[in-house]
């Protein structure tokens, strides 16, 4: 079974080697790599042209992120998707076998798993551990969600309802996910294990204004899918990150 992962990139060339490499050395044998590029003017490229396991490769101006993963998607042929970005990396060389081993059963429509913040200039330094455990539908409205670097879904699911809002700046993994896991009631099985290292950072969370219009977005996801939280479920969503520094 063939698995395609997308990365989007942009300026990445600090990054996008630990990227490559983590894909470049999974044992899972099927793995076509598409690197989305938004016409990176250092020398990202260059590093993904020295990496041959890249299976296709674009670099031209877009609109954003998303359009980016939305470009990807179309482009890809595998049965399962992933999604890891430029500034990421798979946390062991078995990864994706494991993935693909979820994927063995034909009932199994996406599957997630945890995944680590890691120190941007020393990814050995953990600074956050996102454990998402299982779940049923009741806890997204508890604020719940999976890491989105860690969810692999089969294309079929893109095919059938649609890839990434791009109406939205920075909750368009989230609404997707809203409308996958909690509109459509797609079967999720959840992978106990980090296979992700992310670097640590991010604009939602940089200050108070961010976060809000992050929360704003987060509001507009349920209501695009006709689904309404609970009153304190927006409000739960960014605290579930406080327990990340803990455990």
């Amino acid at each position: 079974m063939l698995i395609s992962i997308i990365t989007v990139s942009y300026n990445s060339s600090a990054t996008i080697r630990d990227t490559l490499k983590s894909v470049e050395q999974q044992s899972y044998p099927h793995i076509e790599h598409i690197i989305v590029d938004g016409a990176s003017t250092d020398d990202t490229m260059n590093h993904v042209d020295d990496h041959p396991h890249v299976s296709l490769s674009i670099s031209e101006e877009d609109e954003g992120i998303y359009y980016a993963m939305n470009k990807g998607i179309d482009m890809c042929k595998g049965e399962v998707v992933g999604i890891l970005n430029a500034d990421d990396m798979y946390a062991h060389h078995n990864v994706i076998e494991k993935v693909m081993d979820a994927f063995k059963d034909s009932s199994v429509d996406a599957v997630y798993a945890d995944l680590v913040f890691v120190d941007p200039n020393d990814t050995s330094k953990v600074k956050r551990t996102w454990r998402s455990g299982p779940y049923k539908q009741r806890d997204l409205y508890h604020g719940w969600m999976p890491p989105h670097p860690t969810f692999f879904v089969r294309r079929s699911l893109y095919e059938k309802y649609g890839a990434f809002n791009t109406q939205l700046r920075s909750a368009a993994d989230y609404e997707l996910m809203l409308r996958f896991l909690l509109k459509h009631t797609v079967n999720a099985v959840h992978l106990p294990e980090t296979i992700v290292l992310m670097r640590h950072g991010g604009q939602s969370t940089a200050s108070f204004k961010n976060r809000w219009k992050a929360n704003q977005e987060d509001r507009l996801a349920w209501k695009m899918n006709h689904l309404k939280p609970h009153l304190f479920t927006l409000i739960l969503k960014p605290l579930r990150k406080i327990n990340q520094f803990f455990t």
